[in-house]
Parts: C-alpha cells; sequence; structure tokens
C-alpha cells in the first residue's frame, strides 16, 4: 500500500436544516484538507440526520437528499468523500453511503442490515441490500454503480459496514469483504448514546480489525439530532485488535475531524470516562442542542430540593460550565442567540441566571429541610429562585369537590386524591412561568417513577422535556454523591443529606419514597428482568431469589407490586414528556419499549408466583 492519510469527521445535524446540515459537512471537508487527508469518511444519513423518522418515506425527500449531494460534489475535488444519505428507487429508500473521488460520484454503498432492536424501526423506512448485488442507479443523466461495491485508492483496497451491518455476527458483510481482500473498512455509524456503550463498541472494532486482517475505521453522528436520541460522536480505528486512535464524545461542537496516517501505531487516545461522567456529559449536550434548536430562550423548573429535580439543575448548570469551556463564551453565546453581556468575574453563574429559572412550591406538608436544600441549591449554581405556597389553591380545588359531593375528605379514605391534588395544583402556575420566559419547562420524572406510575399526570409529569425519564432513581442517587464531589457543587450538600420523598401527606406520616414503593436497589433489578430481559414474574422471583437476603413472602410481595404497577400505569409512560435515551434501555414507548394500555395485568402470571 502506499501512504494513505483518512479522516473521520462526526458532525451535529438537524432534520430538514439543508442549509446548516451542508454547511457542516463543508466545514469538516475542509479541515480535513487542510489536515492532509486523502479519505474522509462522514456518518450514515449525514446529509439529512438519522432522526428524520416519517420523512425518509416521502417521495421529495429522498430527491431532496440526492440535490443536496449534488452540492456537495463540486466541493471534492483532490480529495476522496464517503457520505451517508437516502436514496429512493420506485417504491424503497435504500440507506447508502456515496462515494465521491476528485469531484466525481464512483458509486452508492447500500446498507444490507437494519436496526430493528431497541429505540431503532429501520423496517418502517429502509429496505434492506441484498448481498454481492451491483445495479446501475441512473442519475443526473449517468448511470451510478449502486449496492454491494468495493473502492481503490492509492493502491488501498476499502469497503464498508454501515452502523447494523457490523452488528450482525457470521452474516455481516466484513467477512465478504475479506474475502475481497480490502485493506479498509469503514463503519459510518448514527448509533445513539448509551452509558457504557463505548466500551462494547470499542470491542467491536478492535475484534473486527482482526477478525478481518485490516484497518477498521468507525465514525459516528454527533448531538441530540432531533429530540430522544443523543449521539456521541466516536470515531475509532483499529488494527489486529488494537485501539489506534480515539477521540473525547459528546462534543459541543458542529463537528469534529480526526486525521490518521493509515499505519499500525497508536496516533490518538482519549480514555474512556465513567458512566457518571458520561451521563452528564450527555445530558448537558441533549439539554443544549435541545435548548439551541427548538429556539427557545432558557428553562424553567419546579426544585422541590429532592433528588430528581435537582439533578436536573446541576446538569443546566453543567450544560453552560462545558459549553463555555469547550465553544467559549462568546460562540456559547451566539449558539444560544442569548444577547448578554457578563458583568461579573463569575459568567458562568450569571448565564445560568439568565438560562434557569426555578420554583419552590411549598404546601403545609412542605419541610423547612427541602426549602432550604432548594434555596441553597439555586444559589450555588447562579439560578434565579422564586418561592411561593399552594395551599390555598389546594384548599380551593378541595372545597369544590367536598362541596359537589357532600362529605369532607379525609387521608384514612382519599389518599391518592390528597397527594395528587397537591401535584397537580403546582402545574399551571409553572406553566405560567414558563410561557412569560418563552421558556422550555423541565419534568422531573424519572425511569424508576416511569415503571410504577409513582407520578402525577398533569403534576410532576408536566413539561416539555423530561431530561432523566430514562434513568433510574438508584443511580441518580448514587451520581448526586458523585457529582457533589467531582464537579465541586458544593449545593448538593443538602440534597444528599434528604431522604427521597414526594412530601405529599402530612409530614406525621413521614412518607418516604422507598416505603410506598421498595428499596429502589431492588427496583432497578425488577426492573432489568422484567423489562430490559423480558422475563416473567417467575423467572424475575427465580433469579432474585438467589441474589437478595429478603423472605420469599417479602420478596414475591414487591414482584407483584412491580408488574401490577407496570401494567396499569402504561397509559402514564403514554403521556410522558420526550426524554433523552441515556441508558442501555428506557421504558418510552415509543422509543423502546411499546406494552399494552389495557392488559391482564399479568394476573395469570402472578398466581402461579402465588402457589410456590
Amino acid at each position: 500500500m502506499k501512504p494513505l492519510k483518512i479522516a473521520c469527521a462526526t458532525v451535529n445535524q438537524t432534520p430538514l436544516d439543508w442549509e446548516g446540515n451542508l454547511s457542516r459537512i463543508l466545514q469538516a471537508l475542509a479541515t480535513a484538507k487542510v489536515q492532509g487527508a486523502d479519505l474522509v469518511c462522514f456518518p450514515e444519513l449525514a446529509i439529512t440526520g438519522y432522526g428524520s423518522e416519517d420523512l425518509f418515506l416521502s417521495y421529495w425527500y429522498p430527491q431532496r437528499a440526492l440535490a443536496q449531494l449534488a452540492l456537495l460534489i463540486p466541493h471534492c475535488k483532490g480529495i476522496t468523500v464517503a457520505v451517508g444519505l437516502p436514496v429512493r428507487m420506485a417504491d424503497n429508500v435504500y440507506n447508502t453511503v456515496a462515494v465521491i473521488e476528485n469531484g466525481i460520484l464512483q458509486g452508492f454503498v447500500a446498507k444490507q442490515f437494519m436496526a430493528i432492536d431497541g429505540v431503532h424501526y429501520e423496517f418502517r423506512w429502509f429496505t434492506p441490500w441484498q448481498a454481492h448485488e451491483v445495479i446501475s442507479f441512473e442519475w443526473e443523466g449517468e448511470k451510478i454503480p449502486f449496492g454491494d461495491l468495493t473502492f481503490q485508492l492509492n493502491g488501498v483496497h476499502y469497503g464498508f459496514e454501515i452502523c447494523e451491518d457490523a452488528w450482525r455476527g457470521a452474516l455481516r458483510p466484513g467477512f465478504r469483504l475479506k474475502d475481497r481482500k480490502v485493506d479498509l473498512i469503514f463503519n459510518p455509524s448514527a448509533s445513539h448514546f448509551a452509558m457504557g456503550k463505548t466500551i462494547l463498541r470499542k470491542e467491536l472494532i478492535e475484534e473486527s480489525s482482526s477478525l478481518f486482517d485490516c484497518y477498521y475505521c468507525y465514525v459516528n453522528l454527533l448531538g441530540n439530532e432531533s429530540g430522544r436520541m443523543i449521539f456521541d460522536g466516536e470515531i475509532l480505528l483499529a488494527k489486529e485488535g488494537n485501539t489506534l486512535g480515539r477521540n473525547q464524545l459528546l462534543s459541543f461542537k458542529d463537528y469534529q475531524v480526526m486525521t490518521f496516517d493509515l499505519e499500525n501505531k497508536i496516533q490518538e487516545f482519549a480514555p474512556i470516562q465513567p458512566k457518571e461522567w458520561e451521563f452528564v456529559r450527555a445530558s448537558s449536550l441533549g439539554l443544549f442542542d435541545y435548548l439551541r434548536k427548538s429556539k427557545s430562550k432558557g428553562f424553567v423548573l419546579s426544585l422541590s430540593g429532592g433528588a430528581d429535580s435537582s439533578t436536573i439543575a446541576v446538569l443546566v448548570a453543567e450544560m453552560v460550565k462545558r459549553g463555555i469551556e469547550e465553544l467559549g463564551l462568546d460562540i456559547f453565546l451566539e449558539k444560544l442567540n442569548l444577547k448578554f453581556s457578563p458583568k461579573t468575574s463569575d459568567p458562568e453563574k450569571e448565564i445560568v441566571g439568565e438560562l434557569l429559572t426555578t420554583a419552590y412550591q411549598g404546601t403545609k406538608n412542605s419541610s423547612e429541610d427541602t426549602f432550604q436544600s432548594a434555596r441553597k441549591l439555586a444559589e450555588s449554581l447562579g439560578a434565579k429562585f422564586y418561592s411561593w405556597t399552594i395551599d390555598e389553591e389546594v384548599n380551593s380545588y378541595t372545597q369544590k369537590i367536598e362541596k359537589a359531593i357532600g362529605r369532607k375528605l379525609t387521608w384514612e379514605t382519599d389518599d391518592i386524591t390528597l397527594q395528587n391534588i397537591q401535584a397537580r395544583a403546582r402545574s399551571p402556575i409553572i406553566w405560567m412561568l414558563a410561557n412569560l420566559n418563552q421558556a422550555l419547562l423541565l419534568s422531573t420524572s424519572n425511569r424508576s417513577e416511569g415503571d410504577v406510575g409513582y407520578t402525577t399526570m398533569d403534576g410532576d409529569t408536566s413539561g416539555s422535556i423530561s431530561p432523566i425519564a430514562a434513568v433510574d432513581k438508584h443511580f441518580l442517587i448514587h451520581w448526586l454523591k458523585w457529582a457533589e464531589k467531582e464537579l465541586d457543587r458544593p449545593g448538593l450538600a443538602a440534597v444528599n443529606n434528604l431522604t427521597p420523598t414526594a412530601e405529599l401527606r402530612p409530614l406525621e406520616k413521614t412518607q418516604t419514597d422507598e416505603m410506598d414503593l421498595m428499596p429502589y436497589s431492588l427496583l432497578v433489578e425488577i426492573e432489568r428482568l422484567a423489562i430490559r430481559d423480558r422475563r416473567s414474574p417467575m423467572d424475575t422471583y427465580e433469579l432474585l431469589k438467589a441474589e437478595t437476603n429478603l423472605e420469599p413472602r417479602q420478596l414475591k410481595g414487591y414482584i407483584k407490586k412491580f408488574f401490577r404497577l407496570w401494567s396499569r400505569n402504561q397509559w402514564k409512560r403514554e403521556r410522558l414528556a420526550p426524554s433523552f435515551h441515556l441508558d442501555e434501555f428506557n421504558v418510552d414507548p415509543k422509543t423502546w419499549y411499546r406494552f399494552p394500555i389495557l392488559s391482564g395485568g399479568f394476573e395469570e402470571e402472578l398466581k402461579h408466583l402465588d402457589q410456590l
């Protein structure tokens, strides 16, 4: 092989932002040229964005993508470019990579396997291509090779596995590429972020380079593209089972370019970070992209002083901190369309004050501890902080119902009703604040609450977006302790000294979340087996009885409670605000786990459990 310098370019794209998407590709391409690259590979569907959903099914959308490709080609003189886009032929749409060499379109490689698990529904939009098949595609008066192709550049023979293609074991195209004696395989991807996923990805790329005896190069999309999925922009190069290059994930920049000599030596290697770091980085990037792409002017948060709302407040502050560190103050403000000139030596806190407005909405059932926790955290972050009580509104609603039904409501007979009206009474006024600020209202529900419906519809679920709805409470409690120390957030000290509680019952009843539900450490284990692994109640019990110290009767009781609450509350999960996909699984029926709203509720399965 002759010397070859390759580049991977990750880009933060947005569906229907044709001008912006092309501009980011051109900027990355110009950078690759400056760095001396001979060949640059962009991610899967980089021209349109992966999250275009049913736009892919329209006739005009793939045609517009081809028109954008035509605009790109003249900029590819003196370099080879591989870029992803959808291509329609008759009634079928194909997920392809176009290869342009020195300003001439050489061909389209079509994806052979569709991702259909978890957050992916690719069979809805795309048709898989058949191995070995090559046809001619007529475009702009020319016949262009289309299908299962490989290419040559400077004596280097290269091909492609497009994202899911690489995850299909013995069926994957890489084996056929090896038979064709390729020297280099590119994997342009739109692979959603999940905490810890980078370790699996790195192992796959290393194993692939060894298995196929070639250089294996991976490049992923970047950013919160269209609302739910976050892409981490990972770039990897491996040879003979060793990683030669890796970038740092989850950049706030519009694009990143990483250039490699095609030599078997370590060139640049960013360390793999712990899950706690990944969580804060992905969440803060997700919030940043959501804020600027929705053209909103900030965030509003009902800050209770507890774990969930405090987590979200810190994530917003980290968004500001990390955005300024990576982009610089001026570009960060420009991207958010903030006309703002800091007046102190601490612009970070000033900007948090401009972007994040919080309110503590107390009742007679709220404690001084949670009020002080919320106030101190807001002050430490620089957020605006308001405080008011909603007892007047709660009493007004309660009195009207009591008059209508002709009796008093009591905690002995009307517990859930009296709890829920407090949560719901908080919603209208916090929405008013969001409307006044032209801001996004942040919902505070977490995944554990979503599992069992421990959340009030039109109350604490109210919001434009729910940043932590895909993360379990057990992890969040751990993360807050980590964040207090590792992120230097001393305002979390009071939060971390509190026991999680909804504070909806009278204080003398000593309400806590785990008393209402079960220990969070157990809830997350049941959830992983029942939802992630799709185990039955019986399987869940058999697997957990050897791992816990609980008496069989108590363990069965918790398992029955989980399955009954899960099936009873699907309608709530259908109505939760959009959330970021952050973990290996979530319970959002629009992105991961679909479950019938009406069902038999596992009653027969739970009867079998009782018979043990």
